[in-house]
């Protein structure tokens, strides 16, 4: 029945329109701020295109909800064997390796399903969106600055920035997030942290040069945990976490002062404290404890599986409830646009956040940036709302791109990034309890391939299973 109503979408969108504004949606969001205008796609075959998307995702997450059904199934039936009287030593062994491949494979379906194809069509519906919205808003946007309207936005007042209140008190969230996160380093809930200096050194310079020039009142904090997941986050009180991956990620400085520049406008504008009472920061202890103590009995967690599985860890950023970050579309536009000012103000390319979340949608792979996305979700506006404060903002002369300081930074990275896998793989897996099993399967999903790739047939590089 997918099958049928997603082939019937294509089917009613002429191939002469359904071609090439499928290749328009796997460019980056810059360039499309410079071509929509001249696409003229209806209104008519925008929303055929979005029939058509949505379509293909309810299909494409129903072929691997189909895949982790049979993994949950094959499951369950080498757990009725292991109950059989007789069988031998060597075959109990044979099915739990089989066990522990089928809760991989589950793991690993559940992620795609639940996370990584509902990211690749948000970000897929975002760009059909911006090319229908755009050239009416770019004309409204020129406008504006033409008649000096849009100095009557919110925060309008850039020449001040520094000496401005966004948010006022936000020393008094220090104490309590102080509290909290030393619950989670207790509780050995966090990833470790980053030791090597030249990289820790380098990340806290540039954060201190932005926190200088921003309108943060309270001291920053930034920490560098040694996991591979792409992510950053913050909470109350000036904390702000980088994830290794993030810094491997990042192409040049710009990017990372983006990211950097974003996350500490949550804390300008206190979102987290906004959300958060003493009750719900227990909760997130409480919270991922939970997801750690199904990993460490070998029970099956999601997507916190997986990222056990592929990086030794649960991953933070996608156990958290979302709420208690401070994580809404509002709060998101609105550090989306101070975030700007503040990379503005430092002197650098403003466009380097745009460009990262173009990275992370159309170039890293949907499952390894799955946690960014979840916890700064893809939506049209947001990329709207950040485009227009760019040109809002005073010209400057050229932004900085990058520097030979980020680049030292990269090198060395490169050689924490070596030792950390290194040392994960020589590390028991939280979910493989049996030893001497073969190399577990995976499922197939190429970063650099359409999504539309991995629903056809989901490919799965099998091992020759124990005793066959």
């Amino acid at each position: 029945m997918r099958r049928t109503s997603r082939c019937a979408a294509r089917s009613s969108t002429p191939a002469q329109v359904f071609d090439p504004l499928s290749e328009e949606l796997k460019k980056p969001y810059l360039t499309l701020f410079e071509t929509a205008s001249q696409l003229g796609y209806s209104d008519a075959q925008i929303l055929k295109m979005q029939e058509y998307l949505k379509q293909a995702q309810d299909y494409c997450v129903g072929r691997f909800e189909g895949v982790s059904s049979e993994y949950d199934r094959r499951v369950s039936e080498d757990q009725k064997a292991l109950k059989e009287s007789g069988i031998t030593a060597e075959e109990r062994h044979a099915l739990h390796c089989r066990i522990q491949d089928s809760r991989a494979l589950k793991g690993q379906a559940d992620v795609i399903a639940q996370n990584a194809i509902p990211v690749a069509y948000d970000n897929r519906q975002a760009k059909l969106e911006l090319i229908q919205k755009w050239p009416i808003e770019l004309k409204q946007i020129r406008a504006s600055i033409a008649d000096g309207t849009f100095q009557s936005r919110r925060w309008a007042d850039v020449e001040d920035i520094g000496f401005r209140e966004i948010e006022k008190d936000q020393k008094d969230d220090i104490k309590v997030d102080q509290e909290a996160i030393k619950d989670l380093k207790v509780s050995g809930l966090m990833p470790k942290e980053v030791e090597d200096e030249a990289v820790v050194g380098y990340v806290k310079r540039l954060a201190q040069k932005l926190a200088a020039i921003s309108d943060l009142q309270v001291p920053l904090q930034i920490t560098v945990l040694n996991s591979k997941e792409i992510n950053a986050f913050a909470f109350p009180g000036g904390f702000v976490f980088l994830e290794r991956g993030h810094l491997e990620a990042v192409d040049d400085e710009s990017q990372l002062a983006g990211v950097i520049s974003h996350e500490m406008s949550h804390v300008v504008a206190r979102h987290g404290h906004k959300l958060m009472t003493k009750a719900t920061i227990a909760s997130i202890i409480y919270q991922v404890a939970q997801i750690a103590a199904v990993v460490l009995t070998g029970g099956v967690a999601g997507i916190g599986t997986y990222y056990a599985i592929q990086y030794g860890f649960w991953g933070l950023g996608l156990t958290l409830n979302l709420t208690l970050l401070g994580v809404s579309r509002d709060f998101e536009q609105q550090a989306d646009q101070l975030g700007v000012q503040y990379a503005w103000k430092a002197g650098y390319d403003t466009s380097g956040f745009i460009r990262f979340f173009d990275k992370m949608a159309t170039k890293e792979g949907y499952v390894n940036g799955v946690s960014w996305f979840r916890s700064h979700p893809p939506f049209y506006q947001r990329m709207v709302d950040s485009e227009r404060e760019i040109m809002y903002l005073p010209k400057q002369a050229t932004g900085i791109l990058s520097t030979t300081e980020f680049a030292a930074m990269k090198q060395a990275l490169s050689k924490v990034s070596v030792k950390a896998d290194e040392e994960s793989k020589k590390r028991p897996s939280l979910v493989a309890p049996e030893q001497s099993c073969p190399a577990p399967s995976k499922l197939l999903y190429e970063a650099d391939k359409p999504i539309e790739t991995i629903c056809s047939t989901p490919q799965i590089t099998f091992v020759k299973e124990p005793g066959k």
